[in-house]
């Protein structure tokens, strides 16, 4: 170039060793510098393109295999979970108290058959023979409750000339159980004399005699007198009216509850039933069964508990004295 300075050759050099470096860098040399490189794997097969006017057709996916399913198995049932329950202590057993004795009877009852025993007043008497002499009136009994003589109503013809006559008691026999005349009178039976009878000891006709009580209220009338086989009375019918209740009732007492007082020289049946026992009392029926009643004997008393403080009290007293006797020897 004209004009100007020539280009150095040093810069020739410089452009030169640039191109080199670029060259160097491109090819496989360049491994030395950044270590080797694993060149890429290129398919050398090379796959028809298809031209792109043809639509391409997509694919189905592919089934995917799964494992066949398990069939299920059952579940174990599951056991329940018990919490513990507190166990409570029983109840204390409380003893109910014992329920309260009954209580003690009025009366006491004895039963007397029909065939044992039957009514005195108005039975027919008759003669060992059969022939009904006449009827029974009363009984006459002494201070100890025993039958003295026996008053019967002797006939007379149709009704004419008839007496009452006292015979002794010894000189009848009892049938209960007869159909016709339940008493016979011996055939040598000698009528009593009532006057020297009474003189000898005191007696009491007992019909229509008024029983009493010890402090004098009346239990009731004697309307009736009930004799065994053996010629022994078992109890009388009393005619209760208007003692206790006002209604008309008879009761039937045992002989053997009967008492004889003597009060102003005379003697007075007695019988201690009270007002509630002569209601507890069943009636007296001619048709049914006899019924008698007694007094209930009182309860016999309940025996006393021991003192507990006497019995405490007993060593403590013989524990004094013996101190007090060792403390005399000391001295």
């Amino acid at each position: 170039m004209s004009g100007g300075f020539s280009r150095p050759a040093w810069c020739h050099l410089i452009h030169a060793g640039f191109a080199l470096f670029a060259l160097f860098a491109l090819s496989g040399c360049g491994s030395l510098l950044w270590g080797p490189q694993q060149a890429p794997i290129v398919d050398a097969t090379v796959m028809p393109v298809e031209p792109a006017s043809a639509p391409v057709a997509a694919s189905a996916p592919e089934p995917v295999e799964t494992e066949a399913a398990e069939p299920e198995q059952p579940r174990k049932p599951r056991k329940p979970v018990v919490k513990p329950h507190k166990v409570e202590p029983p109840p204390p057993v409380v003893t109910p108290a014992p329920p309260p004795p009954p209580p003690p009877p009025l009366i006491v009852v004895r039963t007397i058959e029909r065939n044992e025993a039957r009514a005195l007043l108005d039975s027919e008497v008759q003669k060992p023979d059969g022939k009904v002499v006449g009827r029974a009136v009363d009984l006459i009994a002494d201070a100890g409750g025993k039958p003295r003589e026996m008053v019967v109503n002797l006939q007379g013809f149709l009704g004419v000339g008839d007496r009452k006559v006292n015979f002794p008691w010894g000189a009848f026999r009892f049938t209960p159980t007869a159909k016709t005349a339940p008493i016979t009178l011996n055939a040598a039976a000698v009528p009593a004399n009532p006057a020297k009878a009474a003189a000898a000891a005191l007696q009491l006709p007992l019909i229509d005699a008024t029983v009493e009580r010890s402090n004098g209220a009346k239990v009731g009338r004697v309307i009736d007198v009930l004799v065994d086989a053996n010629a022994q009375p078992q109890a009388v019918v009393l005619d209760v009216n208007g003692m206790v209740s006002p209604e008309r009732r008879t009761i039937a007492a045992n002989w053997s509850a009967l008492r004889f007082v003597t009060k102003d020289k005379e003697l007075h049946p007695l019988l201690e039933l009270s007002d509630a026992q002569i209601n507890a009392s069943p009636p007296y029926a001619s048709d049914k069964p006899i019924r008698a009643v007694s007094p209930a004997p009182p309860p016999a008393p309940a025996p006393a508990p021991a003192s507990a403080p006497a019995a405490v009290a007993a060593p403590a007293a013989a524990a004094t004295t013996t101190a007090a006797s060792n403390a005399r020897a000391a001295r």
